[in-house]
């Protein structure tokens, strides 16, 4: 399990979901503060059971808030793709989980990879069975819209012992390379070869501008190992630059921000409402990051592409750790 303590060691959507939500709090100008987890904003969402290990009971903790944010393989605007079934697999997959009782935020990233047991949607749009796959698929079920992304929450809670996940926010690739460049691009230190990709980039210190901060983040065929975790390790580099050339963009131009989002919005699909947006800036935008972590496994070629099988074990402490806590 890997962890990284840095406050910038963000993978690159949890940021831009911090963003967009103060993006959308900026523009909307909400003051008002709210109660999160109402139950029409959670309705369907799977509620997780107190479980036993080694004669200890777990409950599950109710003083988190888990926010799911995706990064779908898709360019354009969000669309409906008119059937219950569309190309938009959900390449990034991470979970914010803001702890009330520790002001924190700790993000878990999950292998686009990980083979999953996910449903399938038919006619519709009624669940018809399940398929056994790569977790990225879960979100090619169903319109591209908020059918999808429900299908991939359903998807990772159930693998996670039936967490509840309280909002989500998908954002198609495009976002990438209109944030970029609204921050005047981002420098990052390149260390695979990407001459197959995108001979501009080159290795060293490379100003990503456009699409090639898209290739960067999105990229693993014909790039290094062309493994998913080489990937991960290129989203926490290019996050720490990105960072850094927002703030300092924002303290330039006083409406930024809000031109900014409203540039990205039409490549977002989120179920957050503009109470919830405004709840959680208010709430946790103050929050240290704790950690970030990665559940451990094994990467192996497949008949026909990578697949991630998770160590159940580990994977076992990680969610008791994160989403439960001991009965006292």
């Amino acid at each position: 399990m890997k962890k990284h303590k840095h406050g910038k060691d963000l993978v690159f959507l949890a940021v831009i979901l911090i963003l967009v939500l103060v993006m959308l709090y900026s523009g909307l100008q909400i003051l008002e503060s709210t109660v999160l987890r109402t139950g029409t904003e959670t309705a369907g969402n799977a509620v997780s059971k107190t479980i036993t290990r080694d004669g200890v009971d777990y409950f599950p903790r109710q003083d988190i808030t888990v926010v799911l944010v995706m990064g779908i393989d898709q360019y354009g605007q969000v669309a409906d793709s008119e059937t219950y079934s569309n190309q938009g697999a959900s390449d990034m997959n991470m979970l914010l989980i803001f702890d009330e009782a520790n002001e924190t935020c700790s993000v878990l990233h999950l292998n686009r990879d990980t083979m999953v047991e996910m449903p399938v949607l038919g006619i519709g749009g009624r669940k018809a069975g399940t398929y056994y796959g790569q977790l990225a698929l879960s979100h090619t079920y169903g319109t591209g819209l908020a059918d999808s992304c429900e299908n991939t929450r359903e998807t990772i809670s159930g693998l996670l012992y039936g967490i509840r996940i309280d909002y989500y926010v998908a954002m198609n690739m495009d976002a990438i390379a209109i944030l970029n460049d609204a921050v005047g691009g981002v420098t990052v230190n390149v260390t695979d070869d990407f001459s197959q990709v995108d001979p501009t980039i080159g290795k060293g210190q490379v100003t990503l501008m456009g699409q090639q901060a898209i290739n960067f983040v999105r990229t693993r065929k014909d790039v290094g190992d062309q493994l998913n975790l080489s990937r991960i390790e290129r989203h926490k580099e290019y996050i720490d630059s990105f960072v850094e050339a927002f703030r300092a963009r924002q303290e330039q131009e006083t409406e930024f921000i809000m031109t900014a989002y409203e540039e990205v919005a039409p490549y977002l699909v989120t179920d957050c409402s503009a109470n919830a947006i405004s709840g959680m800036v208010e709430r946790y935008g103050e929050y240290q990051v704790a950690e970030v972590v990665s559940p451990d496994g094994e990467n192996v070629m497949g008949e026909e592409y990578f697949e991630f099988y998770l160590d159940e074990e580990k994977l076992d402490a990680l969610i008791l750790r994160l989403f439960y806590a001991p009965k006292h």
